[in-house]
C-alpha cells in the first residue's frame, strides 16, 4: 500500500487538538419514517456547550449504519427501546456503531479519561436491569459532538466504552461493534440450569411410571407447579426442594410464565408449543424423551433472539443430564460444515469471515443468498480470507424453491450441516434452514425477526441428538473488547465490511440507501467530513485515485485509505 502525506488540519484532527466548535450538525429523530430524520431533509446546528462534571465531550469520528436503525426508523415510538416514546416531544438519535474521541473531561472523570483518548462505545446499554441503547434510548453518535454522562459511563456494567488505539482507523473501529455482535452470536448467551428461586413446572405423562432421576434440578425453585406426574415422581420432587411451594394443576394452560419448563416423555408437538409458550423471559424448556415427537413444533422464533429462550433435552431418566455446556455447544464444529443464510449482506459476510478465520473452525463454509449480484461481489471479498486460512468457501445462489437451502447444503454435506447461521430475517428461511441441518447440529438465529413470529421446527432432534437452537441481540462489552484485540492481533479484520462513506450531511441518502440494499456491506459515515457525499469504495477509488492506490488490492477499505480521505476532505475552518 501507498505511504500517504497528512494535512495539518488532520494531524490536529487525530491527536485531538483540534478546537471544539460552538456548534455541532446533529440527525435527530422526531417520529416515523425517514422524512422525520431531521428537518426538511437536512441536519441540524445543535450547541455543543461544556461537559458537566460527570460526563465527557466526545467528537464522534465514525458511525456504521445498521439495518437496526431501519427498525427504529419504520417504528418511530413503537420502537421496543423507546417504551412509547413521543419522539416529536423527546427526540432520539441514530448512530449506535461509534468510534469517538474525548474532546473535553468533566472534572470528576479526570483520573479515568484524557483528552485525545478513543473510544469505542459499547451501545447494548442497560440501566437497572432496562435496556438503555446508545442509538435507540439514549441519542446515538449521528452528530458531530455531543456529551455522555454516567447513562453510558456508570450504567449496570460500568463504563460501556471500549478504549482503542491509532492501530484501528475509525471506520474499522466503528465496525467493531456489528462484529461484537456476531462474535457474541457464538457465545452462551442462554442459561443452561434452572434458575434459582424461580417459577418451575414439570409435565409429565398419565401413563409414564419412569422413575426419573431429578438430582439438584429443582432444589432451587421458589414456586414448582406439578402436571400428571407419578406419585413417586411428586415425592422425589417435594423430598428435593421442602422450601419450595408446591402446588398441582390439570394442565400447562392458564397457570402463567415459567422461567424453567420440564416435560417427561412428551409426545404431542402441541403439548411442546404450548410449553414453549408459557416461557418467562430467559425460559428454559428441557424436553426429556426416548421417542420422537408427532410432528414439528410451532414456536416464536423471534423470543429465541430477543428473548434468548431457550431449547435443551435428553434421553434417558437424568433430568439434569440436558443441562450445560457440555451438552449444549455454542461454537461452529471444528471440522464441520457451516452454512451462512443471507451471505450477501453486511452481517452475512461477517459471519462467513469469521467462520473462514477461525482457529479450529469448520472446514467448508457454504454462502447462500437470493442476490447473484451481492454474492458475488461478497465472494470477491471473502475469497483472499478462505485461502489465507486454507478454508473451502463454497457460494451458491438460491433459486425461489422452498427446499433450495437444503439442497443445496445436500449438495456438499449429504447428512446436513452441522451449523446453519441465519442472518435473513424470515420465518420461511428459518424453517426451510433449519431443514438443512444435521441431527446434530446447530441453529444460530442471528437475524431479527420480530416477538411473535411463529414457525414449525422439529425439536425431537433437540433431546435425541442435542441439535441447538440459539439465537442473540446485541453484544455485551466483553465481545467488543475482544473484536478489538483480535483486529489487533491480525485475527479479524473489521475494515473489509466497508462498502460506502459519506460525510454527515450525507447521513439522511445514507440511511435511504441502508432501506434500498444499495451497496453490498456496511455504509460509514464520517462526521467530520462534511462536504463527502455518500459515494462508494469502487466510485472513491475511481474519483480520486490517491485514496483508490490506498486501498487493498481487492478493494478494500485501510486506514491508509482513511488518512488520504481525512487529509483531502477535512476541512477544520468549517466547523468552528
Amino acid at each position: 500500500m501507498t505511504a500517504v502525506s497528512t494535512t495539518t488540519a488532520y494531524e490536529r484532527y487525530r491527536s485531538g487538538a483540534a478546537a471544539v466548535p460552538h456548534d455541532a450538525l446533529a440527525w435527530n429523530v422526531y417520529g416515523t419514517g425517514i422524512e422525520k430524520v431531521g428537518r426538511s431533509g437536512r441536519p441540524e446546528r445543535v450547541p455543543v456547550g461544556s461537559p458537566g462534571p460527570d460526563q465527557l465531550l466526545i467528537r464522534v469520528d465514525a458511525v456504521g449504519l445498521c439495518f437496526s436503525d431501519v427498525k427504529l426508523i419504520r417504528l418511530g415510538g413503537e420502537h421496543p427501546k423507546l417504551y412509547g416514546r413521543d419522539l416529536e416531544r423527546d427526540p432520539t438519535r441514530l448512530g449506535h456503531e461509534a468510534s469517538v474521541t474525548v474532546m473535553e473531561v468533566g472534572e470528576r472523570l479526570s483520573g479515568r479519561f484524557h483528552r485525545g483518548q478513543r473510544l469505542a462505545i459499547q451501545p447494548d446499554i442497560y440501566i437497572g436491569g432496562r435496556s438503555a441503547a446508545y442509538g435507540y434510548t439514549t441519542p446515538g453518535g449521528l452528530i458531530e459532538y455531543h456529551a455522555i454522562g454516567p447513562e453510558v459511563l456508570a450504567a449496570d456494567d460500568g463504563a460501556y466504552v471500549v478504549p482503542v488505539d491509532d492501530r484501528l482507523g475509525y471506520a474499522e473501529t466503528a465496525l467493531t461493534e456489528p462484529w461484537a455482535c456476531v462474535e457474541a452470536a457464538y457465545t452462551q448467551r442462554r442459561r443452561l440450569s434452572p434458575l434459582t428461586g424461580g417459577r418451575l413446572i414439570i409435565v409429565g405423562q398419565p401413563d409414564d411410571r419412569r422413575a426419573y432421576q431429578l438430582g439438584d434440578v429443582t432444589a432451587g425453585a421458589a414456586e414448582i407447579v406439578l402436571v400428571g406426574v407419578s406419585d413417586a415422581a411428586a415425592a422425589a420432587v417435594r423430598a428435593a426442594s421442602p422450601d419450595a411451594r408446591m402446588t398441582t394443576a390439570p394442565s400447562i394452560d392458564g397457570v402463567g410464565q415459567f422461567d424453567d419448563v420440564i416435560l417427561l416423555a412428551p409426545r404431542s408437538a402441541a403439548l411442546v408449543s404450548r410449553a414453549a409458550d408459557a416461557l418467562a423471559f430467559r425460559g428454559l424448556l428441557n424436553l426429556v424423551a426416548d421417542e420422537p415427537l408427532d410432528g414439528p413444533v410451532e414456536i416464536d422464533i423471534g423470543r429465541l433472539h430477543y428473548h434468548y429462550t431457550a431449547y435443551v433435552g435428553t434421553t434417558g431418566t437424568d433430568v439434569g443430564a440436558a443441562y450445560g455446556e457440555a451438552r449444549n455447544r455454542t461454537e461452529l464444529r471444528r471440522g464441520g460444515v457451516t452454512v451462512v443464510v443471507g451471505a450477501a449482506g453486511p452481517m452475512g459476510q461477517m459471519h462467513v469471515e469469521r467462520a473462514l478465520a477461525l482457529p479450529d473452525g469448520p472446514r467448508l463454509v457454504l454462502a447462500v443468498d437470493l442476490d447473484a449480484g451481492r454474492l458475488a461481489a461478497a465472494s470477491e471479498k471473502l475469497g483472499p480470507v478462505a485461502a489465507k486460512h486454507g478454508r473451502e468457501l463454497v457460494v451458491e445462489v438460491l433459486g425461489p424453491e422452498p427446499d433450495a437451502i437444503a439442497r443445496a447444503v445436500r449438495r456438499h454435506a449429504p447428512a446436513g450441516a452441522d451449523d446453519v447461521v441465519i442472518t435473513a430475517p424470515s420465518a420461511r428461511a428459518v424453517v426451510a434452514a433449519a431443514e438443512a441441518m444435521a441431527p446434530d447440529g446447530m441453529l444460530v438465529l442471528f437475524a431479527g425477526v420480530p416477538v411473535g413470529t411463529r414457525a414449525s421446527l422439529d425439536l425431537s432432534n433437540v433431546f435425541l441428538h442435542g441439535a441447538q437452537l440459539t439465537g442473540t441481540s446485541g453484544s455485551r462489552i466483553a465481545d467488543q473488547a475482544l473484536v478489538v484485540d483480535k483486529t489487533i492481533a491480525g485475527q479479524l479484520e473489521p475494515r473489509r465490511a466497508l462498502a460506502a462513506v459519506g460525510g454527515i450531511e450525507a447521513a439522511q441518502d445514507a440511511l435511504q440507501a441502508l432501506m434500498d440494499g444499495r451497496f453490498p456491506g456496511k455504509i460509514v459515515i464520517f462526521p467530520a467530513l462534511r462536504d463527502l457525499p455518500l459515494t462508494s469504495l469502487p466510485k472513491l477509488a475511481t474519483a480520486e485515485p490517491e485514496i483508490g492506490r490506498a486501498l487493498d488490492p481487492d478493494g478494500s477499505w485501510t486506514t491508509e485509505a482513511e488518512a488520504v480521505l481525512f487529509g483531502r476532505h477535512l476541512r477544520e475552518s468549517d466547523r468552528l
